[in-house]
């Protein structure tokens, strides 16, 4: 066996043992989200890791039936772990909709033993890089409103290997694609995985227990706190509660942290320890939401529309709106008003 060989099997044999010591750890949070995206995530590179090498997938027999499958979807299941671990949400039907958008077009492609240069598989390469990039856009996008420290530092990290990873495993895939593989191609992408996984295991086997903790339900502090920070939070409240500064679209944690005469990374430090919340748009939307609740349970408003209610509350558009709305009651606002009008009306 040649040496290049040899090397390639030890770093996909270490690219397995990072995932598992990735999925240890993430299964260590206790968080339910957490815990599933993170098996999807492992699972899905994993059977990467021994579905992209014709030395470890032939050695496989019939169980690289069900890896092929788990591979298939592994960029989606990459951009399910971004939004459950950097934005909160849970696992739902829409989030798990990346995976199985991917294992089904690349099913298609298998079974109809298609070549890897035929517009299906150069498609599903596509698809994988669009997701990929969109979990990108999400880790810096929402990086600024991010209360949770140890989160925050995990984003530039994050950012940074990912891109340089996607941009490397695009180009492998989609030069095999179109016929311009290269012999030294199964030992680079090796390396690159093992690189990856490697550093996962760094990040998150002993990660901090507040990366993954959920949301708090939100409650005035009484203790642990100085004169300053008070005077801080009975700003904020003010700002809140009086100012109704929730109502103002594109509000930012910048421009709170300006008014309230407080550094931003204390504001940020103090909505997330003592009020609760894990990201700037939770805080915000919780005050949304309370009032569209009040509105949409108005038989005097019955006629008013869902979006005219949205945009008078902050929301830019119409989406955001009903997204926030039913993560937090799990129905969509049209339910929850026809509900709440029909209580009403037979008590």
């Amino acid at each position: 066996m040649e040496p290049a060989v040899i090397w390639e099997l030890v770093l996909r044999g270490f690219a397995l043992g990072a995932l598992a010591a990735v999925a240890a750890g993430l299964w260590r949070s206790g968080i339910l989200a957490i815990q599933i995206a993170g098996a999807l995530l492992t699972a899905g590179a994993a059977a990467y890791v021994l579905n992209s090498s014709g030395l470890t997938r032939d050695a496989l027999g019939f169980a690289s039936i069900p890896v092929h499958l788990l591979a298939l979807g592994g960029a989606g299941w990459f951009w399910l772990f971004i939004v459950t671990l950097f934005e909160d949400r849970p696992i739902s039907p829409t989030t798990l909709t990346a995976g199985g958008i991917l294992t089904a077009v690349g099913l298609v492609g298998w079974l109809g033993r298609q070549e890897m240069s035929s517009p299906i598989w150069i498609g599903h390469n596509l698809i994988e890089a669009a997701f990929a990039i969109h979990g990108l856009f999400v880790i810096a996008n929402s990086w600024r409103g991010d209360l949770v420290e140890a989160r925050r530092r995990l984003r530039g990290p994050v950012l940074g290997v990912v891109t340089i990873y996607v941009i490397a495993l695009s180009g492998f895939e989609i030069g095999e694609g179109l016929g311009l593989a290269q012999s030294w191609f199964p030992f680079a992408g090796a390396a690159a995985l093992a690189f990856m996984c490697g550093l996962g295991a760094i990040a998150f086997l002993r990660a901090e227990p507040e990366l993954f903790g959920g949301a708090r339900s939100a409650q005035t502090p009484k203790d642990g706190l100085d004169a300053g920070d008070r005077l801080i939070l009975t700003k904020l409240e003010a700002l809140m509660a009086e100012g109704e500064a929730w109502k103002r679209e594109g509000l930012t944690i910048g421009a709170l942290a300006a008014e309230t005469g407080a550094p931003e990374h204390k504001l940020r430090r103090l909505i997330n320890d003592h009020l609760g919340f894990r990201n700037f748009a939770a805080f915000v939307n919780a005050r949304r939401i309370d009032a569209a609740k009040a509105r949409l349970a108005d038989p005097a408003k019955a006629r008013e529309s869902i979006s005219t209610i949205a945009f008078d509350l902050g929301f830019g558009s119409l989406g955001p709106f009903n997204r926030a709305f039913k993560e937090a009651t799990g129905q969509t606002p049209t339910e929850w008003r026809r509900q709440r009008l029909a209580e009403t009306e037979n008590p």
